[in-house]
Order: C-alpha cells, then structure tokens, then sequence
C-alpha cells in the first residue's frame, strides 16, 4: 500500500505521514512547500508540485502506483480567504478538481478529503452534526464545500469511495517535540498564546462581544494526532463502505479564548499579557462537534482530548524549537 499525501509538508500532513510511518506504510508527498515546510519530509518521498497544474502533477506521478489518496494541500486561512478570493478558489477549489482528475486517470478508488467546520457557518444547534444544514460563512468554508460536492458526484458517477473529514480546530504537536504548527504569520489562537508569552509579547484576541459566556469564541480542540489517526481509520472504512461519506472530528467540547489563555498560563506559569482588538470577518459565536459518528462508524476514539495535553504537546514543540 502506497498512499499519495498531498500538503504533507503541513501542519496537519505532516503529522499523518509520521503517523504513516510509525504505522511502516508507505507514502509519496506531494507540497508546492508555499506554506508547508521541507524539514518537516526530509528522508522522506516528495514531489514539489503546484496542484493548480494538472500537467505538472500528471507528468511527475503517471508512473506511480497509489492505493489512495489523502488530500490536506490548500490554503487555510479564513481571513485571507475574505480577502484573496480568486487565489482561495484556484488552490483550493481548482487544485482539488486536478486531483480528482488524477485519480480517475489513475484508477485510484479511495480518496480521504481534509474539510472543516467552517462548512457549517454560524450554527443553529450545538453541538453540531454532519445532518446539520451547511451554509458557510466565509470563502474558506464555500471552497471546502463546494470541493465536497464536486467529491460527492463523482463518487456516484464513477468507482470513486471518498470521505470527508470535516475537522473543528486542529491543536497540539507530535509527542517528539520536532513537528508543530509552524506558520508565518501565525493565525491559530494557542501557537499565538504560548509565542506571546514565551516573547513576552500582547497578544491581541479578536473581539470579546460574541454570544459567548465570556464574550470571546468558543472552539472545539482537537489534536493532530488524533485527527492522523482518523485518517487511517478512513481509509479502513472505506475498503467495506463503498461510495461518499462525512464526518466530523472534533473533541466535543468547547473552550473559549480566554480559557486558553488562563490554560496557557496555568502551564507555563507565566502571565499573559493581552488586549482586545476588532472581531474577525467570518467567525461564528461557537463551534463544537458531535463526533458520535465518527466514534460508532469510524471506532474513533480522540485519546488526547483534554486542553492541558493538547496544549502541553503545543508549549513542548514550541519550547524545543524556537
């Protein structure tokens, strides 16, 4: 078995592919490396190809041969998706059309897809199920769904069994301290806290004025290598499971800014320091998974759900790295 993981020079790839490894099953990367990180594959089997080029990933990967194929490459940032629409839509959306392509061309007949909450917009009911209506709110969640409609019909139209995995937030690190969140700018909320405190930095939370219980976003946190081994679990599925599936992947519980903050600085013991800025265009209220689903189809269970260990492996990558 040989798997075809696209963006596994990222955050959430990366930590599959050592998932992979650990597991001793074989894969080829594939990064266009504009976000992803080439020390996160060295010793590993990558190909630098720009997914937007149907010819440059034909060209270099026709000769092959692939089981499936887990797909994490795209751009992730749901206020740049606001603002950098066209280059949202080509990576994202059109990238994934290519590689639909590819595995039709290919014969490959499973097909794991990275989604995301964002699908769901500003939820009527929480926690939220897969049943749940899907009307996003930002350009990141349309291009995540309308990448899961294009997966959803080519699965009936040809031998194509595809799962979507719509994760809630990613956190945490590989307990070997050495793969992480690593991006600049950094947009996610507790690689910001434990930067801000470790540099001694303020750090600035977007908006206190949601319909929270403390004013400030509630999200669900689940860590990267749970969500790996979601991934594993999917394509095991999927062998008896024909056809088109989805799943949400989150811990099923929900932690405001301001308890990652006080987590954060319980963990450290360092005091952070923070102001209020301006709300984030496209950010709803609360966000939290039913991942019962998940748990019963998949037999999924998130083992490092609590906060403290999601965010010691996150303080423990960061302190070992910077």
């Amino acid at each position: 078995m040989t798997i075809l993981v696209t963006g596994g020079a990222g955050y959430i790839g990366s930590h599959f592919v050592r998932y992979l490894e650990r597991k001793k099953i074989d894969c080829v990367i594939v990064d266009n490396f504009s976000t992803g990180h080439k020390d996160f594959v060295r010793g590993k089997k990558f190909f630098e190809i720009d997914l937007r080029s149907y010819e440059d990933l034909y060209l270099n990967l026709k000769n092959l041969n692939f089981s499936a194929i887990v797909h994490f490459a795209g751009l992730s940032v749901v206020s740049d998706s606001q603002i950098k629409v066209k280059d949202y839509y080509e990576n994202n959306v059109e990238a994934s059309k290519n590689l639909a392509k590819f595995a039709l061309e290919k014969k490959i007949k499973k097909f794991i897809f990275s989604s995301s909450a964002a699908v769901y917009g500003a939820p009527d009911l929480i926690p939220i199920k897969e049943s749940h209506p899907a009307i996003p709110i930002n350009n990141y969640g349309k291009n995540k769904l309308e990448i899961e409609n294009i997966l959803k019909n080519l699965s009936m139209e040809f031998s194509l069994d595809v799962v979507c995995l719509r994760y809630f937030n990613a956190a945490g690190a590989d307990e070997d301290g050495d793969l992480g969140e690593k991006r600049n700018p950094e947009t996610h909320l507790i690689p910001n806290v434990i930067k801000s405190a470790m540099d001694s930095n303020e750090l600035t939370v977007n908006g206190n004025d949601y319909k929270t219980h403390d004013g400030t976003c509630v999200r669900d946190y689940v860590h990267v290598n749970d969500l790996a081994n979601a991934h594993l679990l999917a394509l095991n599925f999927i062998e008896e499971k024909k056809g088109f599936h989805i799943f949400n992947l989150g811990s099923e519980k929900g932690f405001s800014v301001m308890e990652i903050i006080k987590e954060c600085e319980k963990l450290m013991k360092l005091k952070i320091k923070f102001r209020i800025g301006s709300a984030r265009d496209g950010d709803p209220d609360v966000l939290i998974a039913d991942a019962s689903k998940a748990i019963d189809k998949l037999g999924w269970i998130a083992e490092k759900n609590s906060l403290e260990a999601i965010i010691s492996s996150a303080i423990n990558y960061h302190q070992n790295v910077e």
